[in-house]
C-alpha cells in the first residue's frame, strides 16, 4: 500500500514537471515582471512545483517576486504553508490577525484576498469595515478581542504588555500565542513583498483599503 501511494506521489510530480515544461500558471507584478516558463532555473522550477502540489493550488500574492530568490522562497512557503493550514489558532481568527496585519501596511492585494477568507472563516463584516477604517472594532467577540489588541500593541510599540500576553495565552496556550506571532511575522513578510513590488490587483477591482489620517 506504501509503495502504491509513493508511486503516485511520484506520477503526479512527473505530470506536474511535464506540465510547467509547456506553461505556466499566470503571474502577475509590477516591478518584479512576470516570468515564463521558459525563463525558470531548476531551482525556481522546483519552488513551482511545491507551490503548486501543495495546499495553495496557485503562485498568486509573492512568488512572482520570491522566484528571483527561490531558496527563500522555498522556505518561507512552507512557514505560510504552517501558518494558513495547519496553526493552531482557527481560520476565523488566523484570518482576523492577517487583515490587522494587512491594514498596518496598507497592503491591498493582502486584505482583497484575505477578506474573503475571513468572511467565509466566520469573522462579521463589520468588525472588519472597523479594521479597514482604522478603528478598534466594536461587537468583538472576546477571543478577537484578545488577537486584536496583542496584534494592534505588537505592532504600535513593538512590545506586548502582561495584560494583552496573559489574556493571548489564556485564551489559546503559549502555543496559541507563538503561532499568533508567526502569523503577525509572516504576513509582515508578504506585505513588504508585495508593496514593494507594488503588486496588482485583479483586473476591475479598485484599492480596498483607504489611507488613514
Amino acid at each position: 500500500m506504501r509503495a502504491k501511494i509513493l508511486g503516485a506521489a511520484a506520477v503526479g510530480v512527473l505530470l506536474l514537471s511535464a506540465a510547467l515544461a509547456q506553461s505556466l500558471p499566470p503571474l502577475r507584478g509590477d516591478r518584479f515582471k512576470p516570468l515564463t516558463a521558459e525563463q525558470l532555473t531548476p531551482e525556481q522550477r522546483q519552488l513551482v512545483e511545491n507551490l503548486l502540489a501543495g495546499p495553495r493550488g496557485g503562485l498568486s500574492g509573492p512568488f512572482n517576486v520570491l522566484l528571483r530568490s527561490p531558496e527563500l522562497g522555498d522556505r518561507l512557503q512552507r512557514v505560510g504553508e504552517y501558518v494558513r493550514f495547519k496553526s493552531s489558532l482557527s481560520p476565523r481568527l488566523n484570518e482576523f490577525a492577517i487583515l490587522i496585519t494587512a491594514r498596518a501596511w496598507s497592503a491591498q492585494y493582502e486584505w482583497l484576498a484575505h477578506h474573503q477568507l475571513a468572511m467565509k472563516a466566520g469573522l462579521a463584516q463589520s468588525v472588519a469595515e472597523d479594521v479597514a477604517a482604522g478603528r478598534r472594532p466594536a461587537g468583538m467577540q472576546p477571543d478577537e478581542a484578545a488577537v486584536y489588541d496583542f496584534t494592534r500593541e505588537l505592532m504600535d510599540t513593538h512590545q506586548v504588555g502582561d495584560a494583552h500576553f496573559k489574556a493571548v495565552v489564556d485564551a489559546f496556550g503559549e502555543r496559541g500565542a507563538v503561532d499568533l506571532m508567526g502569523t503577525i511575522g509572516y504576513y509582515h513578510v508578504m506585505s513588504i513583498l508585495m508593496n514593494v513590488d507594488r503588486y496588482p490587483l485583479p483586473d476591475g477591482e479598485k484599492p480596498p483599503l483607504q489611507p488613514l489620517n
